[in-house]
């Protein structure tokens, strides 16, 4: 019974499939811009890149902390540290004034992000589902931030 009930805690919801891998997807479409279109389009894309990443890790940062407030067992301490980790993180790739620091740190961030959240899912620290949403959610925005982090490098 209780194997049953924390499968049905850990499904993953229709619109956090959604909400989920769609926030990801203009960083993929910025990565294969950048290798696309011309030099100045594509600078153009892994700077809105950078930005849009940035946005994203805070959010992130920001839900973990909700949780982290609206659940009394979740370890407020762990919330606090984690949510001023990915913040930092966004913070400084926005004033960085390497475009490939930027995108490598925000990289980091992400796969950060997809095991942190992965781990506090399973200890109650973050929603059930996050256990299995994060790290696909979080590496295909990484594997878009590596795609313009590698046209800068060989750009």
């Amino acid at each position: 019974m209780r194997l049953a009930r924390m499968n049905q805690r850990a499904r993953i919801p229709i619109d956090s499939i959604v909400f989920g891998y769609g926030p990801m997807l203009p960083l993929v479409v910025a990565g294969i811009a950048a290798w696309v279109l011309g030099p100045g389009w594509g600078l153009i894309a892994v700077r809105l890149a950078i930005v849009w990443g940035a946005l994203i890790l805070s959010f992130i940062g920001g839900v973990r902390r909700g949780f982290g407030f609206a659940t009394p067992d979740a370890t407020t301490l762990v919330e606090i540290v984690t949510a001023v980790g990915y913040f930092t993180i966004a913070g400084l790739a926005l004033v960085v004034p390497f475009v490939s620091t930027s995108l490598a740190m925000l990289a980091a961030g992400y796969a950060l992000a997809a095991l942190l959240d992965r781990r506090a899912a399973l200890a109650g620290n973050a929603p059930a589902h996050f256990a299995k949403l994060r790290p696909p959610q979080l590496l295909l925005g990484c594997a878009g931030l590596a795609a313009c982090c590698a046209w800068v490098m060989l750009g």
